[in-house]
């Protein structure tokens, strides 16, 4: 039985729907040509040979949902998770629109164009991005402006911008615009001094006020043919690239960015910790793991140097991003760290609440870890400790979890400026909740704290 992927309905060239489990694409006889083209033209071998693109097979039309418009079904290279651009640190958006404009280029090399610069077509597969719509390129036509220009600076540069120039907690607008960051609120918001960019006074601040202009006018195709060569064009996407690439972000200080730096383990305990954690994970045998207040990601590297697909979530984006910077200097492929708030996780979102899943709709993990996070779900955001069990156990079978006591100084950090009203923050009050909902198979007190790692298993 054929299922439609709930996101994939905008495009009248394609969409996307899952037979047996697998991922397909369906590509509507509407895009014959432009396929063609991209298959006979070198494109596509040169844009997935430079792994820019996911690359394809072609399957039987047997499985197309909608046979009578169908011209092919074509069965995508499969992408471990699905990550959003409001889950991304700055370094991952910059490389994603870094990856975009390369195409784009490309494209005209080619004689195509390309036609959307979503954000969200954009995944990042075994540690770098990578562009996964196939359907996003059209014969490119002499004398037309670049019809995702637009799109570009909604969902690449007006964040971006934003993030360097006020606060890169800026990139959270995009879960509210979905289409991306309108360019007038971007241009609002953004310092004066902004405007002396040659950059960003053409693409957003001039960009938002000639939309504001011909808001209410009609332009046709027709009108600006020909007015617009494809040196113009050339020249717009090189503009946009070294815009885009000058754009940095001021040293991010946030809370728990030096974490590791800053905790209650000697190196030895440290070191101890790390091979509990690599002994309960070598027990579990997992095919994917979800680091929940991974940091920077130092425990979620115990899963991903063993080869299994990582996802590192933690509500720092300091400490996401140093996590990414270290990804690209490793040339890590099985780490995916993300920005994540799991007291306020990411929601499904768009058209009918469905284009864009929750975190929970893209799980579950074989295992989650969930270390030196429970004090702040339970104490600094006053979740009740079943509450937090029931939250893991929705999200994989197997857990492995670090339980910090008020003695530790962490804790204490947080009890400083208010009431301790959690009589029941104990070692045995904490596995008394979690025994509602899994098996304790293992517990290790960490050497040289007063931490316990326990490893557990969900009651199904």
């Amino acid at each position: 039985m054929n299922e439609k992927v709930s996101g994939s309905f905008r495009d009248p060239s394609g969409f996307m729907f899952r037979h047996e489990g697998i991922l397909y694409r369906q590509v509507n006889l509407h895009y014959r040509q432009e396929y063609d083209l991209l298959m006979a033209s070198g494109l596509y071998e040169q844009l997935t040979k430079s792994r820019a693109l996911i690359p394809h097979t072609e399957e039987s039309t047997d499985l197309a949902p909608v046979p009578e418009i169908a011209y092919k079904v074509i069965r995508p290279q499969t992408v471990g998770f699905i990550s959003y651009p409001y889950e991304w640190s700055f370094d991952q958006l910059k490389d994603a629109a870094i990856l975009t404009l390369a195409i784009a280029r490309r494209a005209l090399e080619y004689g195509m164009a390309l036609k959307d610069a979503s954000a969200y077509n954009v995944q990042f597969h075994e540690g770098r991005p990578i562009f996964i719509d196939t359907l996003s390129f059209e014969k490119y036509e002499e004398g037309l402006p670049w019809v995702a220009y637009r799109q570009f600076c909604q969902h690449f540069l007006a964040p971006l911008a934003l993030m360097a120039s006020k606060d890169v907690r800026l990139l959270q607008l995009l879960r509210v615009n979905i289409d991306g960051i309108p360019l007038d609120l971007a241009s609002s918001l953004l310092p004066t001094s902004t405007r002396l960019n040659l950059g960003l006074s053409s693409h957003i601040h001039l960009h938002a006020s000639s939309q504001k202009k011909y808001a209410d006018k009609e332009v046709s195709q027709a009108e600006v043919k020909g007015k617009f060569s494809r040196g113009a064009m050339e020249t717009l996407i090189e503009s946009l690239l070294s815009t885009v690439r000058a754009l940095k972000v001021k040293e991010i200080n946030t809370e728990w960015a030096d974490y590791y730096q800053a905790n209650n383990y000697t190196e030895a305990s440290f070191e101890a910790k790390r091979a509990v954690v690599k002994d309960f994970i070598s027990k579990v045998a997992p095919q994917t793991v979800w680091d929940l207040g991974g940091n920077t990601g130092e425990f979620s590297r115990a899963a991903s140097e063993l080869g299994i697909p990582t996802v590192s979530m933690d509500i720092d984006p300091g400490a996401v991003q140093q996590n990414y910077q270290l990804v690209k200097k490793n040339k890590e492929k099985n780490m995916l760290p993300l920005v994540m708030d799991l007291t306020n996780p990411s929601p499904a979102l768009g058209w009918r609440n469905q284009e864009r899943q929750s975190l929970r709709e893209r799980g579950e993990a074989s295992l989650i870890m969930a270390l030196a996070l429970i004090h702040h779900l339970a104490i600094a955001n006053n979740v009740p400790l079943r509450d937090v069990a029931d939250f893991f156990a929705d999200l994989g079978p197997y857990l492995v979890i670090e339980f910090v006591p008020k003695e530790d100084s962490q804790v204490a950090r947080l009890l400083a400026s208010r009431l301790d009203i959690f009589p029941n923050y104990t070692l045995e009050g904490f596995k008394q909740a979690f025994q509602a909902r899994y098996t304790i198979l293992e517990e290790h007190p960490v050497e040289g704290s007063k931490r316990t790692l326990l490893l557990m298993r969900r009651k199904d």
